[in-house]
């Protein structure tokens, strides 16, 4: 036997496993390439396109979840948005234009002149005349004012009953005349000439038709609601006297006129500011900006300081 020969038997005798190490399938762990069984390779493959394809729906998944939270976030901000945007106009949208102006109207005098009346009564030291010249102001100004509201919606009425009257003269006497007026009307809005004439030749089958729409946007006039005069006197008159009637409460509860005052001027300071900033609101809509609503507010806080400092000075000299 050669030495090579013995050697190896040694080795096998040492080392019985070997034979079986070396039987086994050769695999690369890098490639994934099998030099055994074409089955074990293709089901490694199947493995590996599965959890490709999971990995992509993962990903999936992760996309559409960030873009309905971004939507969500979206539609929380807009939502968030119109409630802001609703809690003054959507509470006075449902409400008549010309009722909130007389609203507006009567609380802007009523939350300033008593409020400058019963700081000038405060220089004299006396509560109950505070409160009995302040109550005493509140009724004959809110009569005042419920009537000047009333002869005001009276003549916006009389005014546009006298000019329906003359436009209907004039269909019948000159109807050329108003057909002139609806074409400068229609003109001024940019329509042409052939959307004019079939326009006229419509208008001219109802005459009331023509004629309002000749007041309305003609002349700029709207027909008064029915009960207008009534509605007015009231809406103003217990404006003015809800709105006087607050710079009056902390004399009710205090035992001092001074102590009153204070109490009077801060909740006065209060009730001017939010009320101008409200107003801004109400009149010019949600949009515009914080600056503007914060300066009418600052604005009729600073006249009714003006007016009632006005007016308890000029008691204070007096006396």
């Amino acid at each position: 036997m050669s030495l090579v020969a013995l050697k190896n038997s040694i080795a096998a005798v040492i080392n019985p496993g070997n034979d079986s190490i070396a039987k086994q399938p050769l695999t690369n762990s890098t490639t994934r390439e099998y030099y055994g069984s074409t089955s074990d390779y293709q089901q490694d493959q199947q493995q590996q396109q599965q959890q490709q394809g999971l990995a992509a729906s993962n990903r999936i998944s992760s996309l559409d979840e960030e873009n309905n939270l971004e939507q969500t976030l979206s539609s929380s901000s807009e939502s968030k948005k119109s409630q802001e945007d609703s809690v003054f106009g959507g509470l006075f949208t449902k409400v008549d234009p010309r009722v909130m102006s007389d609203i507006i109207i009567g609380l802007s005098d009523g939350l300033t002149v008593p409020f400058a009346l019963t700081a000038g009564l405060s220089s004299l030291g006396d509560s109950k005349l505070v409160i009995t010249g302040g109550m005493a102001e509140l009724v004959s100004g809110a009569i005042s004012m419920g009537l000047g509201g009333f002869l005001a919606a009276r003549s916006e009425s009389e005014y546009y009953k006298s000019e329906v009257k003359k436009e209907k003269q004039a269909f019948f006497e000159k109807p050329e005349m108003l057909a002139d007026e609806v074409y400068d009307i229609m003109l001024n809005i940019g329509a042409k000439d052939d959307t004019i004439e079939l326009f006229l030749r419509d208008l001219e089958k109802s005459p009331k038709t023509m004629i309002d729409f000749i007041i309305r946007f003609g002349r700029g006039l709207e027909e008064p609601a029915d009960g207008r005069q009534l509605t007015s006197a009231l809406t103003i008159g217990l404006s003015y006297f809800f709105g006087g009637f607050v710079p009056l409460i902390p004399y009710f509860f205090t035992h001092t006129v001074r102590a009153g005052l204070l109490c009077s001027i801060i909740l006065m300071g209060f009730t001017l500011f939010w009320f101008g900033y409200i107003k801004t609101v109400v009149s010019l809509g949600n949009d515009v900006s914080l600056y503007k609503k914060t300066s009418e507010g600052v604005q009729m806080f600073l006249i009714g300081s003006i007016a009632a400092s006005a007016a308890f000075g000029l008691v204070y000299l007096i006396e």
